[in-house]
């Protein structure tokens, strides 16, 4: 299974997305970080996240993030234009 997102993807991220609700496992989301990290919820507590890459070799890396260090989530790939479309 290949990752949804690839090095060099430039994104567009609905900031409104999770103003109101929390994300729901198997999410994508964006998240502060050294860059901005950009990756799959695996499980929602109250006030943290666990995170996940969604490539399968680093499935198992988890990371956890305060809810409220969520930017959105991103839902269209720009570029490259090969690979343009909705992100799911």
């Amino acid at each position: 299974m290949e990752p949804t997102l690839r090095d060099g993807d430039w994104l567009l991220v609905d900031r409104q997305a999770y103003k109101d609700q929390q994300p729901r496992p198997d999410d994508l989301v964006v998240a502060e970080g050294d860059p901005w990290l950009i990756k799959r919820v695996v499980q929602v507590e109250a006030a943290t996240l666990a995170l996940a890459g969604d490539h399968p070799a680093h499935a198992s890396d988890h990371l956890e993030v305060a809810a409220g260090a969520l930017r959105g989530r991103p839902w269209f790939r720009y570029w490259p234009l090969r690979r343009i479309g909705r992100i799911r």
